[in-house]
């Protein structure tokens, strides 16, 4: 690895409270501890996050951040829609293009287009894959190269690219710092009084986003489903547009057992998963992004905290997860999942093997596991999965 030199290009806004933009940082943080000389380059855009993105994520120092200046028109995408952000890919791409770079740096990047490109500009690149489309793959197979080297975030997303051709792939899925976990207390009557959760209640937690594949509706259903007043579901996560909704809908149905937090950075959320007793990874099979290609970030988290955890029995999710180390129940089912719920609060031997385990199987998926076989796969023709 000695000279090795990575730059990874993102068309995004960064730091950002979406997961990708912590994944993008964390891979940098940790390419950037294994010795390499790493930059992250990113558009200038106006961003509600005024923090910089080591402290808000925070994370080491110890890569280079170059912002690339570029006319922001992102705001105008309300009025115009997906054709703003064309133009303005378009324009970043023009700004990338005329950029001095080395010809042995590696260029990484989530982008297919930065990679199409400066592939064609003569530079090594490297595509971070995390999902396939079929519309966006007939410009995959036109502009990219059959050889360039492919790593994806699942097995899914990787068998995709094997069947259209691109052999040169791997399954890399994300990772958790377990530090971050070890270093907090069990203490869950102490965490709880810290951050100001009921101690007196069963707390029953989702993490992320309040999209229709992330599943939150069942979350919602089974609180409204819960007769036990001992269990509070809460909910940490979401813009404060979808919090706001779901709030109308559980006053309208009269949900009184659900709470939300809202949006934590990514550096807080261990405190509130290791003070939850149950945690939800209720994914639905409503898109292929759900069923086959997601990697969250959350799950390997989840599985880091010690606690057990009900899950949907969507392949993707069972890349990782089976009935060893957590609860799998059926996708979109609220009664499926209170079973699961009612079954790890009624048997704490049951519920402790499987947290016990997931924590040690969540060994196997540390940030520093993961940017070691990438670099393995780029410096050797490629890394066994």
């Amino acid at each position: 690895m000695v000279n090795m030199r990575i730059i990874y290009i993102v068309n995004a806004r960064i730091p950002t409270e979406k997961a990708y933009g912590f994944q993008i940082c964390k891979t940098c943080e940790k390419f950037s501890d294994l010795g390499i000389v790493t930059e992250l380059w990113y558009p200038t855009r106006k961003n509600a996050v005024k923090e910089e993105l080591f402290d808000y994520y925070g994370i080491k120092r110890n890569f280079i951040v170059k912002k690339i200046k570029c006319i922001d028109i992102i705001f105008l995408s309300k009025y115009f829609g997906s054709f703003v952000f064309n133009v303005q890919t378009i324009l970043f791409l023009l700004k990338i293009l005329f950029k001095k770079i080395p010809t042995d740096t590696i260029i990484y990047s989530r982008d297919f287009l930065v990679i199409s490109l400066l592939n064609l500009k003569g530079l090594k690149v490297v595509y971070n894959a995390h999902n396939w489309s079929n519309k966006r793959g007939v410009f995959l197979k036109l502009l990219l190269n059959r050889k360039i080297k492919i790593v994806c975030n699942s097995s899914g997303t990787k068998n995709e690219f094997y069947k259209k051709g691109f052999m040169n792939s791997i399954s890399v899925p994300n990772g958790v710092d377990l530090d971050k976990f070890d270093k907090i207390t069990n203490d869950k009557k102490d965490l709880r009084e810290k951050i100001n959760l009921p101690v007196d209640k069963k707390l029953i937690l989702y993490l992320g986003h309040l999209y229709e594949w992330k599943g939150f509706d069942t979350v919602v259903e089974s609180a409204r489903k819960t007769q036990n007043n001992n269990i509070l579901f809460v909910v940490v996560g979401g813009t404060q547009k979808d919090i706001e909704k779901y709030k109308r809908i559980i006053k309208d149905e009269n949900i009184n057992n659900l709470f939300f937090v809202g949006h934590q950075q990514q550096k807080n959320t261990p405190y509130y998963l290791k003070s939850a007793d149950v945690l939800l990874l209720p994914n639905v099979a409503t898109s292929e992004e759900s069923v086959k290609f997601t990697s969250p970030i959350k799950m390997f988290e989840y599985m880091a905290s010690g606690n057990p955890i009900i899950a949907s029995d969507l392949p993707s999710i069972k890349e990782v997860l089976n009935e060893k180390n957590s609860v799998l129940v059926e996708a979109g089912n609220a009664s499926s999942l209170l079973i699961g719920v009612n079954r790890v609060l009624e048997d704490n031997n049951f519920a402790e093997k499987i947290a016990s385990r997931a924590k040690e199987d969540a060994q196997k998926y540390t940030w520093d596991i993961y940017a070691q076989k990438i670099l393995n796969f780029i410096k050797f023709k490629r890394c066994p999965d």
